[in-house]
């Protein structure tokens, strides 16, 4: 499976996600600057990293969302390959209309960066299927602007469509109904605040993000060998 990580200017999990995914997990990862949009030509998966992208100007994520590459990323979606974006990429996710809702400040208006326990409400996405319903995983958190929120027909929606991927045991940044990673409607792009780029090896302190970037893997290789 070949991944691309998209670097912007002011990306800085970039190489922790080519880690993970490349590295540990076992993709064919490459690193891929935000102007070089041909390079998306033949990838099977995206992966938009967390960092500051553009500085966070305006608001996170928001000038992020409208440079070209995003046209490609949103193509991709359509053809329903994963698009995973994690803290800033879920911010660039929500501000480009790929996922619904926005991030705000946190509660306490404070930078917030430890471990922190997550529910996996959803398990039947390409990311997902390697975790158990309900299973509590343990995922480090590095975000200002991580409070999620959506109206209340929003929220509704997320709900009936089980668009709810990952929930915080213990609400650290205020979000709504405790949301801390959505799905798309179909399903493949996913947007999610904690980082399990950053807990693929016992090193450092949880391998429970592992098995979401060996899930998508699998996915493909399982879809893949339907198709062939």
């Amino acid at each position: 499976m070949k991944v691309a990580v998209i670097v912007f200017p002011g990306s800085n999990c970039d190489r922790d996600m080519y880690h993970a995914a490349g590295e540990v997990a076992g993709a064919e990862a490459s690193l891929v600057w935000y102007t070089d949009t041909h390079l998306l030509d033949d990838v099977d998966g995206i992966l938009i990293p967390g960092g500051f992208s553009y500085g966070d100007y305006l608001r996170s994520g928001s000038m992020a969302s409208t440079s070209d590459i995003m046209n490609k990323i949103r193509e991709h979606a359509e053809k329903g390959k994963p698009v995973l974006g994690i803290c800033n990429g879920f911010q660039i996710l929500t501000e480009a209309g790929l996922l619904p809702g926005a991030l705000m400040r946190n509660k306490n208006l404070s930078f917030m960066c430890h471990q922190e326990e997550l529910v996996v409400e959803d398990n039947e996405t390409v990311f997902t299927t390697l975790y158990d319903k309900n299973e509590v995983v343990r995922f480090p958190i590095a975000h200002g602007e991580g409070n999620y929120f959506c109206d209340e027909e929003t929220l509704q929606e997320l709900k009936d469509n089980n668009q709810i991927v990952f929930t915080y045991k213990n609400n650290p940044n205020g979000s709504v109904e405790d949301i801390a990673g959505i799905r798309n409607k179909a399903g493949n792009v996913l947007g999610m605040m904690p980082h399990p780029e950053r807990a693929v090896e016992a090193l450092l302190g949880s391998e429970d993000g592992l098995r979401l970037f060996q899930s998508m893997i699998a996915n493909w290789r399982s879809s893949n060998a339907v198709n062939a």
